[in-house]
């Protein structure tokens, strides 16, 4: 017998037009979508889920994610006081959090707390139907040199026996092109889909800054080269001008935050045809100078915001303006919301003017490109898997629209939503 299900959407954005559709049909047979359109008839054995006061759009995608960690306010203690077993269940409970949300596809950018290739096994278990959970794309482990952004013992900076101690665990920490090819070759190995790499400092650790470079010629060309080599891409955590337009030259497939960019390097981006995964609500307190809010950030990651305020207001300008560019929605939540509240970043695109089809196709159809599975999920349409979510506040007016799902639906099966706009 068919598992019909047909579907009444108030408005309907597809994850490709600059355009609600109103009154729209979907009818999903089994996991997939069979048709959409105005006048699509009800068969009659199909259950029928009226979303006919919401608007209905593909199931969200999130690119910029670290999902091993419980509370970002313990995030720090959590990389030393919790066991590989308990951050493997943080990524679960991650996953199951932002499927009720309305992301039914994650991108993990490499663990935060993390050592090991936990994510992988929960990413397996969802696939198999074990779990419930937000499908999961993951590099389990970002790739990086000592004393780099990826570098969580810089917090052991003052005792270096310790300090010694606690880098050894990260084993995707290292130095030289030979050291690079094996770490990209482990990662591949054991089951990551994409290469992550720390090109640059950053803002959350304590020691150093994103303007440093902290990959040298010889160690980027290797990760590139090798992963390429094993048909992967590479992203990078990246920053400042100079560093970009370095990573362009080694042909790296994708780059994430560059807050700090000029008008002639978006150029250069847009054409590369590079993908960039902005993750703006990191820095909002900085783009709309927030004094008080600063107060919530840790010491150093405040500081750094106060000292590049002015550079990142003009990069978001920049951002904002470069139209040609292939931006991706990701959230990068590790000092300022929990990692599965994906929806606070539609509220920074927002309050940046970066326009509502804008966002919304960044969170859905170019996501889908940027994590490989444009001919699956990313758009509403015949063919593709039955990922769906539905929404009740205005996307044009309601900054905090998308942390307020009514309906989810991920491979043809309907769960439970949770809302996030209580605490508003």
């Amino acid at each position: 017998m068919a598992d019909l299900k047909y579907i009444i959407c108030g408005k309907l954005f597809n994850g490709k037009d600059d355009e609600f559709y109103e009154g729209w049909k979907i009818l999903v047979d089994g996991n997939k979508i069979a048709a959409v359109g105005p006048e699509l008839e009800r068969p009659e054995s199909a259950m029928v889920i009226d979303l006919s006061d919401s608007t209905v759009t593909p199931g969200m995608i999130d690119a910029h994610m670290h999902m091993d960690f419980w509370d970002w306010h313990t995030i720090r203690q959590e990389v030393y006081e919790t066991s590989e077993e308990a951050k493997t269940l943080s990524c679960l409970h991650t996953a199951q959090k932002t499927l009720a949300r309305g992301f039914t596809t994650v991108r993990h950018m490499g663990g935060i707390t993390s050592n090991g290739f936990g994510i992988l096994d929960v990413k397996r278990a969802i696939d198999a139907g074990h779990f419930s959970g937000s499908r999961i794309i993951a590099a389990s482990r970002f790739i990086c040199g000592a004393g780099s952004h990826g570098d969580l013992s810089q917090a052991f900076s003052r005792n270096p026996e310790m300090g010694m101690i606690a880098q050894k665990l990260r084993k995707s920490l290292g130095a030289g092109p030979d050291f690079m090819v094996n770490a990209v070759r482990e990662e591949i190995k054991y089951g990551s889909d994409f290469i992550k790499i720390m090109a640059t400092g950053g803002f959350f650790t304590p020691n150093d800054n994103p303007m440093q470079t902290q990959l040298n010629d010889e160690e980027l060309e290797a990760v590139i080269r090798t992963a390429h080599e094993w048909g992967k891409t590479v992203t990078a955590h990246v920053y400042s001008v100079p560093h970009i337009r370095k990573l362009l030259q080694y042909r790296i497939d994708g780059m994430e935050h560059c807050a700090l960019m000029d008008n002639e390097t978006a150029d250069m981006i847009a054409d590369s045809g590079t993908y960039v995964v902005p993750t703006f609500s990191p820095y909002e307190e900085a783009i709309h100078y927030d004094p008080e809010g600063l107060k919530d950030k840790q010491p150093e990651f405040r500081a750094k915001l106060e000292l590049y305020k002015d550079s990142l207001q003009q990069g978001r300008k920049v951002i904002k303006n470069a139209r040609n560019i292939r931006l991706g929605f990701g959230t990068d939540f590790v000092a300022n919301h929990m990692n599965y509240e994906s929806g606070y970043e539609y509220k920074a695109w927002f309050e940046s003017d970066m326009g509502v089809f804008r966002t919304l196709k960044a969170a859905t159809s170019v996501n889908a490109g940027i994590v490989q599975m444009e001919d699956r999920i990313g758009t509403i349409e015949p063919g593709k898997l039955a990922d769906i979510a539905a929404w009740r506040r205005d996307f044009f007016t309601d900054p905090y629209a998308m942390l307020d799902c009514a309906f989810v639906m991920k491979d043809g099966v309907v769960y439970n939503t949770e809302s996030d706009i209580a605490k508003e």
